[in-house]
């Protein structure tokens, strides 16, 4: 009986670690973010809360549990309110619909510039490096993480020297003219064109609204059900001979892999 009264010491050390970690804000849906590990610390993850302002960094609704792609991997919290204010002048929330913001592709985009294609590791990147043609393709010594760090920092000053205010200061018609002008390629950037910036921009805003939300965008799937779009079922033997069309709630990578 006295063997038994005894306490485990590595049991301790790790219930101790487990807390420490959960009320440090350092796991977000029980995974480990921003060091060298990366484990699960078991399966108490509905208590867990990510360190990020709830104010700008909106979860999907109705769950009620923290988000685990809500946590930035890439971007300062300046760059990524920037990234968040400008997807929402490009994909707005109207009656259709959320918008950018709340199907979190600021944090989509985030993420993709934390893997290998944000640094163009699949990609050919060395010199030499001339002016191409259009017909070329790009042609610059950035990799997508400095044209986003480069880009952003041109969205600022532009805001700034157009009307004299931060780009988060601006109204919404404000922030569109700004966008415009990058569009139309006149906000001077280093290394490559504003025009080359807002095409990227725009073309990985909408690849966040319609990824799957495995990936941090597409929250609750909003994105898929404005288009009637499915997403990922493991079948449709049940009624692929149906003469009627069926409707079908929409599936992510995500739930395939919890069944």
């Amino acid at each position: 009986m006295a063997d038994q009264d005894k306490k485990d010491p590595l049991l301790e050390k790790r219930t101790s670690r487990r807390s420490f970690l959960k009320n440090s804000g350092l796991t977000v849906g029980g995974l480990i973010v921003g060091g060298a590990v990366g484990t699960l610390i078991g399966k108490e993850t509905n208590e867990t809360k990510t360190t990020e302002d709830t104010n700008q960094a909106p979860t999907p609704q109705g769950t009620g549990n923290a988000n685990p792609n809500a946590a930035l991997m890439f971007f300062t919290p300046n760059q990524f309110d920037i990234t968040n204010a400008a997807v929402e002048r490009i994909f707005p929330a109207d009656d259709n619909g959320p918008g950018a913001q709340d199907l979190l592709v600021a944090y989509f985009i985030d993420h993709q510039l934390a893997s290998g294609w944000g640094t163009n590791a699949k990609e050919y990147m060395s010199g030499p490096f001339y002016p191409g043609e259009e017909t070329q393709g790009y042609q610059s010594s950035l990799n997508r993480q400095e044209i986003f760090t480069v880009g952003l920092e041109a969205i600022e000053k532009h805001s700034t020297e157009k009307y004299e205010k931060s780009f988060l200061e601006l109204s919404g018609e404000e922030q569109d003219a700004v966008l415009t002008d990058l569009q139309d390629g006149n906000v001077e950037m280093k290394g490559v064109s504003s025009n080359y910036f807002f095409n990227l921009l725009r073309s990985t805003t909408i690849e966040g609204v319609y990824a799957d939300p495995l990936y941090g965008g597409n929250a609750n799937m909003a994105g898929w059900e404005m288009k009637k779009y499915p997403g990922h079922q493991m079948s449709y033997f049940n009624m692929i001979e149906q003469e009627e069309f069926e409707e079908i709630a929409p599936k992510s990578l995500s739930s395939q892999h919890n069944h």
